[in-house]
């Protein structure tokens, strides 16, 4: 259920409101008013038009689909096609790109502009995935300044004559040795990009570890533009110390909403009632008919129900954490083949059984331990090398 609209977000250009004695607005990107300023990160097998409008149902913000690659983007491939597809009632169509090469990043980006694919386009400059990252792409790219600025200032360029706001998120940098976010912020800005976020790790990070909001409040102070933080933003709480403590404009919301979507009405509430809110905590009975939910919009968004309920087994974990649940009904359900043969298993759950608070704030999804990054050969030896790595583009949309 959406929660109402708070007054302080209302109007054309929006209002201001008091959270704990930091004065929030809604966040700006172009035309278009966030309300509340929160964003789904893009989430590779995950935040696709089903799980978007599931998280939509439950309150306000930007949600971003998979990260699509600017290859597969220009030679029209049919799965990418596909993953770009937006809902009809998504109002704000939020798509991010990936790429190293300047040239195709622009073609793409007139691409959405001359199709009407988005209205909103974020690069990628933070994933930590080796495949990319040994391409120079994603939390690799920053560290060559030059190209990073190409890449962003022929995007913002392309996308200007439709009026498509672009945005960048990125990380700390490479390695704490290697840290990139001040400079690259400064030059993303001097492009003219709409906002900037900054998941506050590094690379070598990945998910590990506690994020450096110390990191986000010193990428705010620098810039100009609205600047978004991500990491470690579990609870709605999170997300009102992240604000006191950073003066951030908006967060980001990555593995936090993983088997909890209603963490975007907690989110809302937060924004609009400041400290005093009450957090969402639904007990088992609720959840069950989330995740029938979810299956239901997997299946029509798939148009295919084996497929559907296969892609949603991987969520069930994610659902269930916490709560006290037998190892032979999880297995069950974690393999679930069919709409009916969920619903007759989560008709099994005792709908009574209150949310597991232990559960609260603790890291969802991936949490793995640090790695050395990949990269290409030479890579830290010129930060003004603004050659395209040889074969950086990729073609398979979705990370």
């Amino acid at each position: 259920m959406r929660l109402a609209e708070p007054a302080w977000i209302s109007g054309e250009s929006g209002g201001h409101g008091m959270l704990g004695g930091v004065t929030i607005a809604p966040l700006m990107l172009g035309k278009h008013a966030v309300r509340p300023p929160v964003v789904l990160a893009p989430m590779a097998g995950i935040t696709n038009v089903a799980f978007r409008r599931l998280c939509r149902e439950q309150g306000g913000g930007v949600y971003v689909c998979e990260m699509i690659t600017t290859r597969a983007l220009v030679e029209r491939i049919p799965k990418t096609l596909k993953m770009v597809a937006f809902a009809e009632d998504e109002d704000f169509r939020s798509l991010q790109l990936y790429g190293v090469d300047p040239d195709v990043t622009a073609r793409a980006v007139r691409m959405v502009g001359e199709d009407g694919l988005a209205d909103h386009i974020d690069l990628n400059f933070g994933c930590p995935v080796p495949k990319v990252t040994r391409r120079g792409g994603g939390s690799a790219l920053p560290w060559r300044r030059k190209l990073f600025g190409r890449i962003v200032r022929q995007a913002v360029e392309a996308a200007r004559p439709y009026g498509i706001p672009v945005t960048i998120k990125m990380r700390k940098g490479i390695d704490d040795d290697h840290l990139t976010y001040v400079e690259a912020g400064l030059i993303a800005q001097e492009a003219g990009v709409a906002a900037v976020a900054l998941h506050a790790r590094t690379a070598e990070q990945r998910y590990s570890g506690k994020a450096d909001w110390d990191a986000i409040a010193t990428l705010k102070q620098a810039l100009d533009v609205p600047v978004l933080g991500n990491g470690d933003i579990w609870e709605g709480s999170d997300a009102l110390r992240m604000v006191e403590q950073t003066g951030v404009d908006g967060v980001v919301v990555g593995r936090g909403c993983l088997g909890r979507p209603w963490l975007f009405a907690d989110l809302e509430a937060a924004f609009t009632q400041g400290a005093g809110y009450q957090p969402v905590l639904p007990a088992l009975g609720e959840v069950a008919k989330i995740m029938s939910r979810h299956a239901e919009l997997l299946v029509d968004a798939l148009e295919d129900e084996k497929h559907g309920c296969a892609d949603f087994r991987k969520h069930v974990a994610w659902y269930l954490k916490g709560f006290p649940i037998g190892g032979e009904l999880r297995r069950a359900l974690a393999m679930v083949s069919s709409l009916a043969e969920l619903d007759d298993l989560l008709a099994k759950l005792d709908p009574s059984v209150p949310f597991p608070e232990e559960a609260l704030g603790q890291p969802r999804g991936r949490v793995n331990a640090p790695g050395k990054v990949s990269l290409p050969y030479g890579w830290l030896d010129s930060r003004d090398d603004d050659s395209v790595p040889e074969g950086a583009e990729m073609e398979n949309s979705g990370g």
